[in-house]
């Protein structure tokens, strides 16, 4: 008999993930179908998109050789039956205060600070580049972790050291650029670019970096098709872009600089942008969707 959700001790709600505790040394970390962009969570939810989250998680963790927070798998039975497939059990660990950003092309908020002062987050870089373009090397840009409804901010590499110290911060670029490269390559053998993502990482009761929460879902990264992939345009994309370019574009009539609160999303948006997660999770993993959720027929 699996427990029920309302057992467990409630411990935080983000955006789109919810925390609760199992017991002294584990979580349940479960991704409702929530969707937020430009720090506001938008009306209504995106069906499915926690179980694609979960995953698209499920499936880089088993990719990775790097220690990460999983504690058992996707049908563990502490994971009550209401969010199965949508929740993992994971260890706890001290949370280090640094989005670990690392980006393999330019563009968002890298492409801002770019043109205003040709770097970002500290890190020099040559003139001439422009949206979309791919950068020599791909580079680490950590941002430290805003509280719901505030912003991330973009720091540079001497934060993260001032904060952490010389060593830990090393770890935590080298590990970064590491699982990028790898996850870059993935995407690469199945037609996808991988622009830029972000990690979050803890240490255990060892002091062992370990990487936690989602990685490399379209949450959290940015996944254009290669097929079609053109230097000085926006992109088409796999991930919340879409809604993000529905939100600024003339048919929603919202302004992003206002304290208006966005507009509910269309059926359209939110069908169209569900079929992207989706094919975001079958074409890098190459498998089935409904396999995961156990709907094929």
């Amino acid at each position: 008999m699996r427990p029920e959700l309302s057992e467990y001790n409630h411990l935080s709600a983000g955006k789109v993930r919810e925390l609760y505790e199992i017991d002294d040394d584990h979580l349940l970390m479960y991704a409702t179908d929530r969707i937020s962009a430009y720090d506001h969570v938008l009306t209504p939810e995106i069906p499915d998109k926690g179980r694609v989250l979960t995953a698209m998680s499920m499936f880089f963790f088993d990719q990775l050789d790097v220690p990460n927070h999983l504690a058992g798998d996707a049908e563990d039975p502490r994971i009550p039956e209401e969010v199965l497939g949508r929740a993992l059990v994971v260890k706890k660990l001290r949370m280090l205060p640094f989005e670990c950003v690392v980006r393999g092309y330019l563009t968002g908020s890298g492409l801002v600070e770019y043109r205003e002062n040709q770097q970002v987050c500290g890190v020099p870089l040559p003139e001439g580049l422009t949206e979309a373009s791919k950068l020599e090397e791909p580079i680490f840009t950590p941002a430290t972790k805003a509280e719901l409804g505030d912003h991330d901010e973009n720091v540079p590499f001497s934060a993260v050291e001032d904060r952490l110290g010389e060593a830990r911060a090393q770890e935590l670029r080298e590990t970064s650029l590491e699982i990028y490269r790898k996850a870059a390559e993935i995407a690469e053998r199945r037609g996808i670019i991988l622009a830029d993502t972000k990690f979050e990482f803890g240490l255990d009761s060892d002091g062992t970096l370990t990487l936690a929460d989602e990685v490399l879902t379209p949450d959290s990264s940015r996944y254009w098709p290669a097929e079609g992939y053109r230097e000085g345009q926006v992109q088409p994309s796999f991930d919340k872009q879409y809604v993000r370019n529905w939100l600024t574009g003339p048919k929603s009539g919202w302004d992003k600089n206002s304290d208006v609160p966005p507009p509910a999303l269309p059926g359209s948006v939110v069908e169209a942008t569900r079929e992207r997660y989706i094919e975001a999770y079958e074409r890098l993993s190459g498998e089935k969707f409904c396999e995961w959720v156990g709907k094929c027929v």
